[in-house]
């Protein structure tokens, strides 16, 4: 727990300037990555629950961050997007995501920190525990 509020603190403090929360932030980063996708794929992506991201998104479509529309062939579906406003957000605070990482890579050294990464990819592809 110690190491995810050393992690997530410098966040934080970036994220307090752009009126979004930390599950808002992790779901325009993944709408960033490949957009538009279905509602079950960035949850899965973000690591949210589905109802979470229901309600998560309703509230960053009100605020114009992503646009949402109904798919084409399945109309159960629903389909996320990132909106310029959103994407705006990540672009003004890039350079402070970026010096946050580059302080982590200079207090662990950058063997240790790729060693990390790896170790975390390792552990998010086991399957879960029955």
């Amino acid at each position: 727990m110690r190491a995810r509020e050393n992690i997530m603190a410098p966040i934080r403090h970036m994220l307090a300037d752009t009126g979004v929360t930390e599950q808002q932030w992790r779901v325009l980063r993944v709408l960033a990555e490949t957009s538009p996708l279905d509602a079950s794929q960035v949850a899965e992506r973000a690591c949210l629950l589905l109802p979470s991201l229901t309600r998560i998104a309703r509230t960053m479509a009100d605020k114009g961050l992503i646009d949402m529309a109904q798919d084409a062939q399945d109309r159960r579906r629903q389909l996320l997007a990132i909106a310029p406003e959103g994407q705006r957000i990540l672009t003004d605070n890039h350079a402070q995501a970026v010096r946050i990482v580059e302080g982590f890579k200079a207090r662990l050294g950058n063997e240790d920190y790729e060693h990390l990464l790896d170790l975390l990819a390792t552990l998010s592809d086991l399957p879960p525990d029955p």
